[in-house]
């Protein structure tokens, strides 16, 4: 019998906006990925972002940025739009090469993306009525 994937050290925790059906799949998407269980997950309308922004006031309070904050303690850093979505994917093992290539990009094009995309993503992909329930293998990496 093979033993189980060690648990890798939590990396970070990626904040999102809760009611959008893109950003629910793209969370699911990252689980997928990451069998280390290395990032944990919680949305933007929740207490652990309402407690993250209380450290980090550079958290925006709106909906349209993703979030990743990585570390903990006096080490925490705090990365917003497509810095964010970099940073929570080359934390995981999982990630695919077009991430890497996309990094590479000078961010300013990639944060015009992001926010450009932003803007569309609930008449593309529309909104969720709540948050969605976690199934039992995400329940342990989500916050409130």
């Amino acid at each position: 019998m093979a033993s189980p994937a060690p648990v890798a050290a939590p990396a970070g925790v990626v904040l999102f906006d809760g009611a959008c059906a893109f950003c629910d799949a793209a969370v699911r998407w990252l689980v997928r990925r990451d069998p280390e269980a290395r990032l944990r997950f919680a949305p933007l309308q929740g207490e652990t972002a309402a407690r993250l922004r209380t450290r980090h006031p550079e958290i925006p309070d709106g909906l349209a940025t993703l979030v990743y904050v990585e570390g903990s303690g006096p080490g925490e850093r705090v990365h917003l739009r497509s810095e964010a979505v970099f940073r929570a994917c080359a934390a995981i093992s999982g990630t695919p090469g077009w991430v890497g290539v996309a990094a590479q990009l000078p961010r300013a094009a990639t944060d015009l993306g992001y926010r450009i995309f932003a803007r569309l993503r609930y008449r593309v992909f529309g909104r969720l009525d709540a948050c969605r329930v976690p199934g039992p293998g995400e329940r342990a990496r989500m916050l409130d």
